[in-house]
């Protein structure tokens, strides 16, 4: 065993890797940046990017003023994702508020409101909805149906040949069938879940390539890489020796990312943790790659970091890490599968959320292995030319 252990310490990239992780002990701003930034920004995120709508203004026509409407309004505030912001005596008055934009939707009851609901007709109410917002719009309207379903049911119960219906919907079939929903995997409709294995994926590659372009570039803002040429070490091993302390350190950030989301959002942890953290250390190694790559083409660290600004916003918007993939356009869809942030967020996905198996998550992981390899060894290949 002593003889490996020396035979290990007698190569030449291991003076070459020292000297770096020193160097990166020195520089303390680097460290705090691998450790603060990461779990505020996974923090913010999290609670930030809820597509989850709540506390919609209201705002209330009632011209029927009886048991019945005053049911329906209830109705919706009860639901919590409306709040009852003002009452209106005309819907002329609720719509200059909508165009004002003092409201975000507007109910309104007719005068026979109650009279159809006695004589067992379909009742029909009308719902406005601000529409400038179209992705709280849709929501909002996704909202209003079930707060409807919801209430006609109650009502089948009480009186099953009344029903409701919101004006512009078409009459619903009544005794066809009954559904029951099953919420698989997140039976408490958790969206921070969503939002958190995906940012999980944006933070390794994004912070992988701008601190490992930083540490290329400063190498020759330093002056370093002439000194670095005069020590027997070879291109590739300077290459593998700037790399495999970054590498190191950027993989501790999974257990972090994974800390914080227990911590914090309560994620569960239902799969294999090794082979997420083995698709997570791919992920790293193609953010470093990317940045190495970048830092190839500059000669200042203000360079490297103007270039991953054309780099990593589209890889982030373009990886369905915060988003559905399901909600871009259909051409850009494809191109999500040249995105290593991607298919980390498949996998994260898959092994946290469903307890998915190397069997199901397969293609994803060896899509990462194609992206660090092909990453790696083209900035590597790019690094060793400018070196020589």
């Amino acid at each position: 065993m002593k003889s490996f252990i020396n035979k290990i310490r007698a190569w030449r990239i291991w003076p070459l890797f020292m000297k770096e992780l020193r160097q990166i002990k020195a520089d303390k701003k680097l460290v705090v940046s691998l450790i603060l930034p990461p779990t505020v920004q996974l923090v913010i995120f999290g609670f930030a990017l809820n597509p989850d709508v709540s506390n919609l203004r209201l705002g209330v026509v009632d011209e029927s003023r009886s048991a019945a409407s005053r049911e329906v309004v209830s109705a919706f505030a009860e639901s919590q994702s409306f709040r009852i912001a003002e009452q209106f005596q005309s819907a002329e008055e609720l719509g200059r508020a909508l165009g004002a934009g003092r409201l975000d939707a507007g109910l309104i009851v007719p005068g026979d409101f109650a009279k159809q609901r006695e004589r067992g007709e379909t009742a029909r109410i009308q719902f406005l909805l601000d529409a400038v917002n179209s992705n709280t719009a849709g929501i909002a309207a996704g909202y209003g149906g079930r707060i409807i379903a919801a209430l006609n049911q109650r009502l089948a119960q009480d009186s099953p040949a009344v029903s409701l219906q919101v004006e512009g919907g078409s009459p619903s079939l009544r005794g066809q069938f009954v559904a029951r929903i099953a919420l698989l995997f997140n039976p408490g409709l958790e969206s921070s879940w969503f939002i958190v294995t995906g940012v999980i994926g944006i933070l390794l590659v994004l912070n992988g390539s701008i601190i490992g372009s930083s540490a290329m570039v400063k190498e020759k803002e330093v002056g370093t890489i002439e000194q670095l040429l005069m020590t027997p070490a070879q291109a590739a091993e300077i290459v593998t020796a700037k790399i495999a302390p970054l590498f190191v350190l950027l993989s501790m950030q999974i257990v972090l990312a994974l800390t914080v989301g227990r911590l914090v959002f309560g994620l569960p942890l239902r799969g294999n943790l090794v082979i997420l953290f083995a698709s997570g250390s791919l992920c790293v190694l193609a953010g470093i790659g990317i940045g190495t790559f970048l830092a190839t083409f500059s000669k200042s660290q203000q360079q490297a970091q103007l270039m991953a600004f054309f780099v990593n916003p589209p890889l982030s918007m373009l990886s369905g890490a915060t988003t559905p993939v399901e909600a871009m356009p259909e051409w850009m869809q494809p191109l999500t599968l040249l995105n290593p942030i991607s298919h980390f967020s498949t996998i994260a996905r898959g092994i946290l959320l469903k307890g998915a198996g190397v069997e199901m998550i397969w293609p994803h992981l060896l899509a990462l292995v194609g992206f660090a390899i092909v990453l790696v060894g083209v900035s590597a290949w790019r690094f060793r030319k400018q070196l020589g």
